[in-house]
Order: C-alpha cells, then structure tokens, then sequence
C-alpha cells in the first residue's frame, strides 16, 4: 500500500527517486513548478528533454501522459514530465488530470522508483480549482496499481497545504 504524505514547501528541495513535474507540452521548460525544476536541476534534464523531442515527441508531450527524464543537480533520479490539463469551465478534463497521477506512477514503477514527489499538477497557470485538483490526485493516487512505496504531495503554500489535507482526511 502506498502511504501519502503532505509536504509544504519546494518540491526541488525533495529528496525522492522521483519528482514529477508539471511540464508543458514543449517539454522544453517553461514557469513555475516547471522552470524551477529546470534551473535547480541544471541543463542536463533539458538535453533529455531536446532528444525526446527530436524522436518520440516531436509534436510535443500530449496532457495526461508522462516520460522521465535524467535529475540533472536535484536530489533524486529521475524526473517524470507529466502535462496535465488546462481547466475548463465547460468541459470535464478530470480523466486526463487523473491520469496524469497514474501515468506517473506508471513511469516510476518501470524505473524502479519507490519515492515519487508531486506538485499540485494543473493548478497554477492552467488554473484548475485547488480543491478539486487535490480531489482527483488524491484519488487516482489512492486508486492506482503501483508499487512505489510513498507519494509526497508537495504543496508550495500554506492554502494548498490545507486543501490537500482536507482531501486526505
């Protein structure tokens, strides 16, 4: 069983197997969670990032999957790139945010990850209501088939921090 865990801070400073990160489609760095990864980790995961384009994703990473990709600097292995949804009010995206979270787990069980970081995927420029994000990543964490042994949620604020707790019960 997977235990989850709540972390308020900054998901760069985790010591992990894993951090997922909240990538863009470019796959090729971008604002928040996405460009902190990338200057903390240095310019080896944007390499990873170049090739993966240059071969399997030349149209770019599609929302709801996910790809690892070298640490570079920070302190874990790997970092899986997953593109989660932009939030509409008049279309439901939640399988693909939930998927997000599953095809994570997906990526790490293959490379043998048995501690995965997350951020609250989708809720910042892609504007996802937090409580909601919290609901779904929750879920389709406590729902998947994986053998990675923790999940940290970590949340950069307090607010977030709440949110998700509220969600863990």
């Amino acid at each position: 069983m997977t235990t989850i865990r709540l972390v308020q801070g900054d998901i760069t400073r985790e010591s992990v197997d894993a951090i997922v990160n909240a990538a863009n489609s470019s796959l090729l760095g971008g604002g928040g969670v996405d460009g902190a990864i990338h200057r903390r980790g240095g310019p080896a995961i944007l390499a990873e990032c170049r090739k993966l384009r240059a071969s399997q994703y030349g149209k770019g990473l599609p929302a709801g999957q996910a790809v690892a990709t070298t640490a570079g600097e920070l302190d874990a292995r790997w970092v899986i790139h997953t593109v989660g949804p932009v939030w509409s009010a008049t279309e439901d995206r939640s399988e693909l945010l939930a998927s997000c979270h599953r095809e994570s787990l997906r990526v790490a069980d293959e490379l043998g990850a048995r501690t995965v970081a997350f951020p609250a995927i989708s809720t910042g420029v892609y504007r996802w209501p937090m409580d909601d994000a919290a609901r779904i990543a929750v879920e389709a964490v406590r729902s998947a088939r994986t053998v990675v042994e923790e999940v940290r949620f970590v949340l950069f604020d307090e607010a977030a921090y709440e949110v998700f707790a509220r969600q863990l019960g």
